[in-house]
């Protein structure tokens, strides 16, 4: 069973910073892509950075505000956000995909909440 655990969202003025961390198990073998993404109610969830299973990173929004990464030795991945803007708050979610690539993700956590605000 795959699992993950999200930590490290919460309120923070515009401009500051925050540091997504995500522990996760049950995963067959340390080549699925991870990723963080991202909803708004009323909206589309939509991919924010994946980490594919060939050790690729593709950042999808932020503007270069955010970077992700992976700790294999310890299975953790964390998403550190600078930069932040109101637009940026959503609840964020840590998933995985059932292959290497950086597509579709069968796999999501509970999702840890980020609020921009002043």
């Amino acid at each position: 069973q795959v699992q993950f655990v999200e930590s490290g969202g919460g309120l923070v003025h515009p401009g500051g910073s925050l540091r997504l961390s995500c522990a996760f198990s049950g995963l067959s073998s340390a080549y699925h892509a991870l990723a963080w993404l991202r909803q708004v109610p009323g909206k589309d969830r939509e991919a924010v950075a994946c980490i594919s299973g060939f050790g690729t990173k593709d950042t999808y929004v932020g503007s270069g505000r955010f970077t992700i990464a992976r700790d294999y030795d310890k299975n953790m991945l964390y998403l550190q956000m600078n930069g932040l803007e109101p637009e940026d708050t959503a609840t964020y979610y840590c998933a995985a995909s059932a292959s290497g690539l950086c597509d579709k993700y069968p796999y999501l956590g509970q999702g840890t909440q980020v609020t921009v605000s002043s």
